[in-house]
């Protein structure tokens, strides 16, 4: 059924960038909000950005605001973040994740349904 499949992450130093993707499959990326959290070494998941369906609004944490971009290609049914100007505190596994039940652009995770299984960010000099 539904997939998500993360990937793209590494080791870079400061300042540089990456694009993390995901590639979904058993729905239309579309038609529902996705999100991308990232979890650091002994700490909890928190969200970083989300996207609502068509594209109607997005939302980014402080910490990644002005930083980070959620998009998406429909053509390939896939999901990204471009993630620019990289801080050590970027570090952490990323994930990516569908709404289902509440339909919303939500940086909480309780409210997501459908989870990737993560990609590894080091941040690192």
């Amino acid at each position: 059924q539904v997939q998500l499949v993360e990937s793209g992450g590494g080791l870079v130093q400061p300042g540089e960038s990456l694009r993390l993707s995901c590639a979904a499959s058993g729905f239309i990326v579309e038609h529902y909000p996705v999100g991308w959290f990232r979890q650091a070494p002994g700490q909890t998941r928190v969200g970083v950005a989300c996207l609502d369906m068509y594209d109607s609004r997005a939302n980014y944490s402080d910490a990644v605001k002005g930083r980070f971009t959620i998009s998406r290609d429909n053509a390939k049914n896939m999901v990204y973040l471009e993630m620019n100007n990289l801080k050590s505190e970027d570090t952490g596994v990323y994930y990516c994740a569908r709404d289902v039940r509440r339909m919303v652009c939500s940086l909480a995770d309780r409210t997501y349904d459908d989870w990737g299984q993560g990609t590894q960010v080091t941040v690192s000099t």
